[in-house]
């Protein structure tokens, strides 16, 4: 078989990013229009959600407790914790389905697994980072809370969330098409991460048995991190960006591998 000329193979990566980037978009619209978009309130509960969540905490530790684990602020406190763990649960569980959503589109020749997977990240962690924007704006202005910001480390939190999110929701991809049954037992799963994620108290102050078998969890760091960026006397040193980019590049490559490597069987389930 010749070879292809040399200006000829540079010229079809080009065509290939914006066949990519094409796809990429419509998908994006349509996802936009066929979830949140259908239901008026659709963008209001993705805030509503955790909005009620940090309200339900509030009051309650409020009633029990005179101040947060660091702090002055419930509302804050909890805000820290819960908005890097649903932004990690919300991007996973849409990206986890993105093959499922788009399996009739990916008969197309120009639409392939990592078109639907970037399609459903990018769309649902610009929403959730909206979500972020709009509930610690508020505690801000609401209650009127003085904190040193640090926007570097916030955002890094947020990043960390969304990169995790991605590996683990493309390899969900796969496992939901593959085993269907792995859907329901990822839910149960993933229900206790509420209270093994750091969300209502400090890592910093469980006991060393329980640190030793939670700093493996990688929500922990993320929030670990959103509360660094909100308290300048909290360092949380636990904290391992590499462990998170790690565990988020191993599953992602997992996942992409199997997905690619089983293509066929996955699209004609």
């Amino acid at each position: 078989m010749p070879d292809l000329p040399a200006g000829e193979v540079l010229a079809s990566h080009p065509r290939r990013s914006f066949a990519t980037f094409r796809a990429v978009a419509a998908l994006v619209l349509r996802e936009m229009y066929t979830t949140n978009g259908r239901s008026p309130g659709g963008y209001l509960w993705a805030i509503l959600e955790p909005v009620a969540g940090i309200a339900l905490l509030s009051i309650i530790f409020s009633l029990g407790f005179r101040s947060p684990s660091i702090g002055t602020n419930f509302a804050l406190f909890y805000a820290t914790g819960l908005v890097p763990l649903t932004f990690f649960t919300a991007i996973a569980g849409r990206v986890g389905l993105a093959v499922s959503y788009s399996r009739p589109l990916l008969a197309y020749p120009s639409v392939k697994f990592l078109d639907a997977i970037l399609a459903r990240f990018l769309l649902n962690a610009l929403t959730q980072v909206m979500v972020a924007y709009v509930i610690f704006a508020g505690i801000l202005i609401v209650f009127d809370v003085r904190v040193i910001l640090n926007l570097p480390a916030v955002a890094l939190s947020l990043v960390m969330s969304g990169m995790l999110a991605l590996g683990i929701g493309t390899l969900n991809c796969f496992l939901f098409t593959q085993f269907p049954v792995w859907q329901q037992v990822w839910s149960i799963l993933t229900r206790p991460l509420f209270i093994v994620s750091c969300v209502f108290n400090l890592f910093d102050q469980l006991p060393v048995w329980a640190r030793d078998w939670l700093w493996y969890n990688p929500i922990v760091h993320t929030v670990g991190m959103m509360r660094h960026g909100f308290y300048s006397t909290y360092h949380a040193p636990y904290v391992s960006v590499l462990y998170v980019a790690g565990v988020s590049l191993v599953t992602g490559a997992a996942g992409l591998m199997l997905l690619y490597r089983h293509q066929y069987s996955l699209l004609e389930r």
